[in-house]
């Protein structure tokens, strides 16, 4: 329990970095908290951008994490350069950087506890610190913190473009990878077979390669969920750990408890069991605003009750005429997601198709309507729609009002909702037991705490 460490002095030093992009640094952060729980004589610095650190660590002031400390790494951007929205110009300058700037925290790191590193954790994305763990002769464990799908596709990525040689028929099948007999060229994430010299699809090409040479490699996952891809990934690996699903591990009595500010599961108190829509896209990409706008519009016309985790002003995107107030709903800047999914009104969860925001559906038990962005999350939504059957995609790949309203019917009042649910329990049910304490998660876990305090 976090909260109730007595203060050890530390006779081991963790370097642990974390990419300052997207969602990654806050699972990464939260196993951390664990490891740190289960190893009070080890201390852990945590190493990533300033402007990171300070969100991350703000969020949790009542954890006594005594031995984890923050430390700061510049983000690699030219003095007054202002980047672009999208990402890639900025990775492209942090990527660049970041071997010589993490050389020099991690000397500062050491300074600063008086103790040699004797691990790195890191990213899956910082595949060049395999050669820098070789070189301080130290294990790298990275941690990847997608699904075992997408994980799969990067190690394979040579052997996928062997195997569909110059084709880009949509309809090919991936049936030659065990698991993938649904799974379309459409579906894979950009870099594997599409955009090759994109920054991104080359960081994760290397990934792909040099993932096999760590000491091990841990994932936000249960064994359970995907056997077939995890035994692959296994003969891959030297360690593959599936040491999740985090929200279900991480509880603990001396965590904070998440605050609802809002009343989000007041509100649901009040509404029928499996009847109320819950809206998150994350925090990294929303939809247009014609698509918000659409979606604004199925939700009226349809009735159903909402949830809608919103950031900006709803009304901007609302039909003439109507304003906050006159609808069949909750607008929140903020949502306790883990909490609203699990609560028994929550009938459908409209997602982005994140790897987090899947788990934590799946915890819940929650069907999910898709509209995927980037990266692996077209690969996810296939995972949910076709293989485990659990969900849909919004028709076309694009928010309409038609397609919504199809979608909210389908996973709302349709008797195919049964079906999803009644198959998401079962998956519900593996997370569960893979998290029990002697479950595989637990076990996975007491492996990496082995690797990582040696």
């Amino acid at each position: 329990m976090v909260g109730n460490l007595k203060t050890q002095t530390p006779t081991h030093h963790v370097a642990v970095l974390a990419f300052p992009f997207g969602t990654h640094a806050g699972p990464l952060l939260s196993l951390v908290v664990r490891l740190a729980a289960a190893a009070p004589h080890v201390v852990f610095s945590f190493i990533t951008t300033s402007k990171v650190n300070t969100s991350l660590f703000s969020k949790s002031p009542s954890l006594s994490l005594h031995n984890v400390k923050a430390h700061d790494i510049p983000d690699g951007l030219p003095e007054g350069f202002v980047p672009p929205r999208n990402p890639e110009v900025a990775i492209g300058f942090f990527f660049k950087a970041a071997p010589a700037n993490f050389m020099r925290v991690l000397k500062d790191a050491e300074a600063a506890t008086g103790l040699k590193i004797g691990c790195l954790v890191s990213d899956a994305f910082f595949w060049f610190l395999g050669d820098m763990a070789e070189g301080m002769k130290v294990p790298w464990v990275p941690v990847w913190t997608g699904g075992p799908r997408s994980l799969l596709v990067h190690v394979e990525t040579d052997f996928i473009r062997h195997r569909l040689g110059t084709s880009r028929d949509v309809k090919q099948c991936l049936d030659f990878l065990p698991g993938f007999s649904k799974v379309k060229i459409p579906d894979l994430p950009e870099g594997v077979v599409e955009n090759l010299g994109s920054p991104v699809g080359s960081l994760l090409y290397q990934m792909g390669q040099t993932l096999p040479k760590a000491t091990a490699v841990a994932i936000n996952s249960f064994e359970e969920l995907e056997p077939e891809v995890v035994n692959l990934l296994k003969s891959r690996f030297q360690k593959f750990l599936n040491v999740g699903p985090f929200s279900l591990m991480a509880s603990s009595p001396s965590l904070p408890l998440i605050k609802d500010d809002s009343g989000c599961l007041e509100w649901l108190d009040k509404h029928k069991p499996a009847s109320v829509a819950y809206i998150s896209f994350g925090s990294v990409v929303t939809p247009p605003p014609h698509e918000l706008a659409a979606f604004a519009q199925a939700l009226i016309e349809s009735g159903f009750p909402f949830i809608w985790s919103f950031r900006g002003n709803i009304e901007d995107v609302l039909p003439k005429g109507f304003t906050k107030s006159g609808l069949n709903g909750k607008i929140v800047p903020w949502a306790p997601q883990v909490q609203i999914l699990g609560h028994a009104s929550t009938g459908v969860f409209v997602t982005h198709c994140g790897w987090n925001s899947i788990l934590e559906s799946i915890v819940g038990g929650v069907p999910m309507i898709c509209r995927p962005f980037f990266g692996d999350q077209k690969l996810n939504m296939n995972t949910v729609e076709a293989v485990w059957e659990i969900g849909v995609g919004v028709e076309g790949g694009v928010i309409t009002k038609d397609g919504a309203m199809m979608a909210l019917e389908l996973t709302l009042k349709h008797k195919e909702s049964n079906k999803m649910r009644e198959k998401i329990k079962v998956l519900k049910n593996l997370a569960r037991q893979a998290a029990v304490s002697n479950g595989s998660s637990p076990r996975a876990f007491s492996s990496l705490v082995e690797i990582v305090t040696k």
